[in-house]
């Protein structure tokens, strides 16, 4: 593997930091104190006057951030430095934004628990009640967003995305069997931003991967910030970032005025790994079903978010020291 990276370190230790259930096929429930103040723009002036720290990162350069052991816990993947590939970016910008203009999104799709933009999630499901997986139903939306997946372009930054998880954490992305994301939320607006939150439905130790499109200038808005961290990283656009974003509290500042961003991001709940571990039974069915098994799953449970951490890898098992260079 022949490759230029500049790793920064995080002061984060793993097991004991993060929140997740006990199953750790999904994270914490943030707690009213957690939430509270969560639903607010912020800006860059304001997050370095609360004393977070810059990232600089010109989208292309790769960038593993590790914890305390070493571990590789997030990638600011960046880009592949081709004209073919700018280009794909600019028409996948091109596609989401005239899909937008072009389709009416109700009031209430404006405001949600992440921001203020009408977003649409395709998705495999399972959870809240369910008793089956199965794929969410999008309604009047189903043809927009079957068009859009349907698009060339949105498809190659699928694929790039989806061999940057397999470079980075090879041993997490075989846990995922044929694919390593079953969901895609396709973010719709002219400035797409998120108030502070965490995806706590996602696999507690799986990544999500984060497009984001369109020119602004990315020195003064537009960052992606790792809360708890205290971090506000320059996200330019086209780059991709892989983070876990079950079990970090994360943001995204606007962009300036009269600039535009929309995102495109793919992750996978949780669920769907109980649900396929359970034999594709509900954790009751299951009891119901096979007692001696369920006694099993249960026991498994109090190992597996030590065993999801394991699969992630360190940088220095995927490039030698020479390759490295300094952050």
């Amino acid at each position: 593997m022949s490759m230029s990276v500049a790793r920064f370190r995080l002061r984060l230790t793993w097991t004991p930091s993060l929140p997740t259930t006990f199953s750790a096929y999904a994270a914490k429930v943030e707690s009213k104190e957690e939430k509270r103040g969560s639903k607010v723009r912020r800006s860059l002036l304001g997050l370095l006057g609360m004393g977070f720290r810059i990232v600089k990162w010109d989208g292309r350069t790769p960038h593993p951030s590790v914890d305390c052991n070493g571990r590789i816990i997030a990638v600011l993947v960046g880009q592949p430095d081709h004209p073919e590939y700018r280009a794909t970016a600019n028409l996948t910008f091109e596609a989401i934004r005239d899909a937008s203009r072009n389709t009416h999104f109700p009031a209430a799709m404006h405001k949600h628990c992440r921001g203020l933009f009408a977003a649409v999630n395709v998705s495999l499901s399972y959870g809240k009640g369910q008793s089956i997986s199965c794929w969410l139903n999008n309604k009047e939306y189903t043809g927009l967003v079957e068009g859009l997946l349907a698009n060339a372009n949105i498809e190659r930054l699928a694929v790039f995305a989806d061999a940057a998880f397999a470079l980075w954490a090879p041993h997490l992305y075989q846990y995922y069997c044929t694919s390593v994301f079953f969901c895609v939320a396709l973010n719709f607006g002219r400035n797409v931003w998120t108030f502070k939150h965490c995806d706590v439905l996602n696999l507690a130790f799986g990544w999500c991967a984060v497009h984001a499109l369109r020119h602004y200038n990315a020195t003064l808005g537009g960052h992606l910030v790792l809360w708890d961290l205290k971090l506000v990283i320059e996200f330019p656009h086209g780059a991709l970032i892989l983070l876990p974003s079950a079990t970090i509290t994360h943001l995204n500042i606007p962009v300036q005025e009269g600039e535009e961003r929309v995102s495109f991001t793919q992750f996978s709940a949780g669920g769907i790994f109980r649900y396929v571990n359970n034999g594709c039974k509900a954790v009751e069915g299951l009891e119901q079903a096979d007692p001696g098994e369920y006694e099993q799953v249960m026991a498994r449970m109090a190992s597996r978010w030590r065993e999801g951490l394991n699969l992630l890898g360190t940088v220095d098992e995927l490039v030698t020291p020479e390759e490295l260079i300094s952050s």
